[in-house]
Parts: C-alpha cells; sequence; structure tokens
C-alpha cells in the first residue's frame, strides 16, 4: 500500500500597500511543465467538482478566491484538504482520485496541468479506480 502524501506548496507571497502578488513557474515551484491552465468558478451550494482520476496528469490546484475542499484518494486512504489562500497550491500526482466540494461564494479554483487534455487519461468510475490502482502495482 502507498501512503497517500497530500503536498501543500507555499508560493512566494510578495505583499505591497498597493495589493499583494503571488505567481507560480514550472520546474521551480510547480514540479512539471504547465501544458494547460483551466479555472473552476460559480459552483451552486452543495455541488461538488473533479469525480475522477488521472493516469498520467498531475495538477497543482489553488483557491485564487475564497475556499473549497479536495478530497484526495490513493484506493487505500483518503484525505481532505481546505484551500483557502491564493499563495499555496496542493500537487495532486497521478493515479489520485480527487473531488472538489464545499466552495464559497466567490470561489475560483485555479489548476495547472501538466498535459494537454486527453479523454483517455481520464477515469470516471470509482471501482474502475479501484481495480486500476490495485493492478498497477
Amino acid at each position: 500500500m502507498n501512503r497517500l502524501d497530500v503536498r501543500i506548496v507555499d508560493l512566494l507571497k510578495i505583499t505591497d500597500p498597493r495589493g499583494n502578488l503571488t505567481f507560480a513557474e514550472a520546474q521551480s515551484m510547480v514540479p512539471f511543465d504547465i501544458k494547460r491552465a483551466y479555472w473552476v468558478y460559480d459552483v451552486p451550494g452543495g455541488e461538488s467538482r473533479g469525480g475522477h482520476a488521472h493516469k498520467r496528469l498531475k495538477q497543482f490546484v489553488i483557491a485564487l478566491s475564497g475556499s473549497f475542499h479536495v478530497t484526495l484518494d490513493n484506493g487505500y486512504e483518503r484525505k481532505t484538504v481546505l484551500l483557502n489562500h491564493p499563495w499555496q497550491g496542493l500537487l495532486i500526482d497521478t493515479n489520485i482520485w480527487r473531488t472538489l466540494d464545499d466552495f464559497s461564494t466567490g470561489g475560483v479554483c485555479l489548476v495547472l496541468a501538466s498535459e494537454h487534455y486527453d479523454e483517455d487519461d481520464y477515469i470516471y468510475d470509482y471501482e474502475e479506480f479501484l481495480e486500476y490502482v490495485r493492478c498497477s502495482k
């Protein structure tokens, strides 16, 4: 059984009376080349996003505004992380089931992805995910 490591990465926060600034750079702060970026917002109360795993894609998830929970599951254990600081990112490795929920009003989730969109990389069925991770050990 592989331990589920949750890795929160603190990004540089440049504080200025005119407004703060934070940035993310591929390879130095985000440990992969960024091939795609997308953001999730206006999530209605009670709804969740994600609900899938990736075979090859890695993600770096940031709460740009507001907050939300990310539940990670490696097929053996499950952990939930609260993201609520725009200067922190959550690194999600391959073969991890992820669900995002409990979005605050105005919550915005930025995802930096290691790969371009590829439908074949997704696992949407949880039982199929469990079989996939247990067979790949």
